[in-house]
């Protein structure tokens, strides 16, 4: 996958990523998925936006200050706007131009499909727990079944997820999703402790996702 080579998480760190993650679970009705996915969006949008709004204020200044004629001001305009179409090529740029309340909206909404997509909502007790990480956007949400959220408000996940998103800003995914992973399962060892013969329904193993 893209996206810094999965945070730069081979396949060492991803194998001990899930030894953590069987190790959460154990005592736990709860059900952990790490998924990795390099980015939630494209944000074209953003770009286009910018291109238009500029295209649109762009003749306002040149009337007031030049004399070109319309035909120059519209030549003026396609530049323009052709400009920021080539510029919107960079996702760095695109990332940049999409204000940040927009971006966690991406991710939470990209967590919430991956969820229904990837089967968390069809374990036995409806206990499954999705840990996923955008790593372009530097970005982590947790989308619980209705077994956990009957138990573990939603709120509850806040605190880990604002420490994983500081490691993720330092470069210490490895270490950062270790801890959150730990942290998940502490929770949910205290909310829905293990019953006799309780399986282990989902894979343990980190998901890599575009």
């Amino acid at each position: 996958m893209t996206g810094r080579a999965a945070a730069g998480l081979g396949p060492e760190a991803r194998a001990r990523l899930a030894q953590a993650v069987a190790r959460a679970e154990a005592g736990t009705a709860g059900e952990i998925v790490v998924m990795l996915c390099a980015r939630s969006g494209l944000y074209r949008s953003a770009v286009l936006a910018a291109a238009l709004a500029g295209a649109l204020l762009l003749p306002w200044p040149l009337i007031a200050l030049t004399g070109w004629s319309a035909a120059q001001i519209l030549l003026a305009q396609a530049a323009f706007a052709a400009a920021c179409l080539a510029a919107g090529s960079s996702e760095g740029l695109r990332l940049a131009l999409m204000p940040r309340v927009f971006r966690r909206g991406r991710v939470r909404a990209a967590a919430a499909r991956a969820f229904r997509m990837r089967g968390l909502a069809r374990t036995r007790g409806r206990t499954g727990v999705l840990l996923y990480i955008a790593i372009r956007e530097r970005h982590a949400e947790i989308v619980t079944d209705a077994g956990v959220l009957a138990h573990v408000p939603a709120d509850a996940w806040e605190g880990i997820l604002a420490d994983l998103t500081a490691a993720l800003g330092r470069g210490a995914a490895e270490a950062g999703l270790a801890e959150a992973v730990g942290r998940i399962g502490d929770r949910l060892r205290e909310a829905l402790p293990a019953g006799p013969g309780d399986p282990n329904e989902l894979p343990d193993r980190v998901i890599l996702a575009d």
